[in-house]
């Protein structure tokens, strides 16, 4: 059996934060069947600053017994047709922002959907996985430890 020493290993379900968006605390599920990540996000409104475009949106957190919401704004990436499980097109915002899994912090690409019905407010999908470096062992839940992070001087949150 082969094995690889730089991939991490994580659970089917973990705790990330968005550090650039200054949100942490934040459960994720694992989805190596989906493409892209996606976070919860409603009230979603482009806009354009120093000529590039950008979108304002509010980031929904916490869980359906303790709801958070938090105001964010992020460059736009692009706008992308994203098709569920079930055949259902939609056309979804992308932005990109720094994400913290454990002791690891790298860029990932979100599109921003209304996940009010579903558990977890962020789904994190294999071009994550892959650029993380990270491999899921889906028997296990939570393997990492809560991520820590100053807020970036950067930061591209709203409050």
């Amino acid at each position: 059996m082969k094995t690889f020493d730089h991939l991490t290993v994580i659970g089917l379900r973990e705790w990330v934060a968005l550090p650039d968006l200054g949100v942490a605390g934040l459960r994720a599920k694992i989805d190596t069947g989906a493409s892209t990540s996606s976070l919860h996000a409603t009230d979603i409104e482009p806009f354009e600053r120093d000529g590039e475009q950008w979108v304002r949106f509010t980031a929904h957190l916490g869980t359906v017994v303790q709801l958070r919401h938090r105001r964010c704004e992020a460059p736009l990436v692009t706008r992308k047709t994203i098709k569920s499980s079930n055949g259902h097109a939609q056309m979804r915002y992308v932005v990109s922002t720094t994400l913290a899994l454990g002791d690891r912090v790298w860029r990932v690409e979100f599109t921003l959907a209304c996940r009010k019905s579903m558990r977890y407010r962020l789904l994190l999908g294999s071009k994550a996985l892959i650029d993380g470096q990270l491999v899921v062992n889906p028997g296990i839940k939570y393997v990492q430890d809560k991520p820590v992070f100053p807020v970036s001087t950067f930061s591209t949150g709203v409050a």
